[in-house]
């Protein structure tokens, strides 16, 4: 476990520390050491259950960047063989097993995400894409329980939050499931025979996977591996990093428009700006500092360049500025007072809370209150282009972005509420 009074020297660790990535580590001072050494290897696993990963994913992929400009090697470890089986970290059922062309179609979009983050080819610090299918559809059955399986522990492997939580909630758990933290472990000795990887990152619910591959290790191989977590992201207000109203955050702009990935970022939570420019984006910390230390309505200064750093990063300069343009032209105050049909309300109404319906209504999207109701029941409206369908919803000073609250029925008709 990280012991918070080490001072990490190299510079790998010394920045992730200072932006916010570290949770948990094995040997903090055994890692380091390996680091000022240089050329640590270091791998994150993905799994190909989707076409592309999500915001949720983007942490660990920042961590390999960030391995990478400190002169480490990174590993972009996609989980062929382990998808065909499902890894029971953090879910409530068994996950829908996919086909091999499945399985293929999605690792090569996931790919495409990772060269925006990661530079990949043959030298020294150049990142590798490696595919576990590679070796575990081969693997002899017998032959692995023999070498592998008599190192593990069931009665431990029951401790694994990934297993406990399943049986606490009497949710079945399947054999084939059971088996994904072994050949996890498998695959982190594997890496270190063929790469020479000695670390493993991760969100902290792999945490027992990852130890059980250091001392998988340390037993098969005589090999000094680490590991290395981060905390599962979650909001200010709880909600799980990358979760929205509208589903997952995708990464890939076949599945998510770099303008909704945007709108994404500028709709971040006052409290999680700091927060998420440190993880996020590549800004110097004292201008973090600096843009985390704005109150009230400059705060969404911050916001539009997490929204702008954080889009630039995955989908280019192009598309970052294009979006911020789109949202300037929507939002900004020139096309706010000639555009778009807007209500002025006193700011103490605001404060107190203005029926959603009620604005509406004003604006003329809507006969009635009851008509109102029906379009935000429907799913066709939406607050400041974000889905909201609970009729009782009451704006308020918090739903204010850059002065106004921009509101839509369906995709063509907005409006905007502004307080006096």
């Amino acid at each position: 476990m990280h012991n918070q009074s080490y001072t990490f020297k190299s510079d790998f660790l010394t920045t992730l520390e200072a932006r916010g990535y570290i949770h948990q580590c094995s040997d903090p001072a055994g890692l380091d050491e390996q680091a000022c050494a240089g050329g640590l290897t270091a791998y994150v696993g993905y799994d190909l259950t989707a076409p592309s990963l999500h915001v949720g994913n983007l942490i660990s992929i920042m961590m390999l960047r960030k391995l990478q400009q400190a002169g480490g090697k990174p590993i972009i470890f996609l989980g062929g063989g382990t998808t065909k089986i499902g890894d029971p970290s953090g879910k409530d059922e068994s996950r829908k097993l996919l086909s091999a062309d499945q399985i293929e179609d999605n690792k090569r979009k996931i790919a495409e995400s990772f060269s925006r983050f990661i530079t990949f080819g043959d030298g020294p610090t150049d990142a590798v894409m490696v595919d576990n299918d590679s070796w575990l559809s081969d693997l002899n059955y017998i032959s692995f329980l023999r070498d592998y399986g008599r190192h593990f522990s069931i009665n431990r492997m029951l401790t694994f939050d990934s297993v406990r939580l399943r049986l606490e909630r009497e949710q079945p758990l399947s054999f084939i499931e059971f088996n994904y933290m072994i050949l996890q472990a498998y695959d982190f000795v594997e890496l270190f025979k063929r790469y020479q990887c000695r670390l493993q990152m991760g969100g902290s619910d792999q945490w027992g996977n990852i130890v059980n591959g250091i001392e998988l290790g340390r037993r098969t191989a005589d090999a000094a591996l680490f590991g290395l977590t981060t905390h599962l992201l979650t909001t200010s207000s709880g909600a799980k990093m990358g979760k929205t109203a509208q589903g997952a955050i995708w990464l890939h702009p076949d599945l998510l428009s770099p303008y909704d990935y945007w709108q994404f970022w500028r709709n971040t939570e006052d409290p999680d700006v700091g927060r998420f420019l440190r993880l996020f984006t590549e800004l110097p910390l004292d201008e973090i500092a600096r843009l985390e230390a704005l109150e009230g309505a400059e705060l969404n200064q911050a916001k539009t360049i997490l929204a702008t750093e954080a889009t630039r990063l995955i989908h280019g300069d192009d598309a970052a500025q294009a979006a911020a343009d789109t949202a300037q032209a929507t939002f900004g105050a020139s096309a706010r007072s000639e555009n778009l049909p807007t209500i002025s309300l006193p700011e103490t109404e605001l404060a107190a809370g203005v029926g959603l319906l009620d604005c509406f209504v004003q604006l003329g999207f809507a006969q009635s209150n009851g008509e109102a109701r029906r379009l935000v029941q429907g799913g066709g409206a939406r607050i400041n282009d974000q889905p909201i369908q609970d009729p009782q919803y009451r704006l308020s000073l918090s739903d204010l972005e850059d002065g106004a609250i921009k509101l839509s029925a369906g995709k063509k008709r907005h409006g905007l509420v502004k307080p006096l």
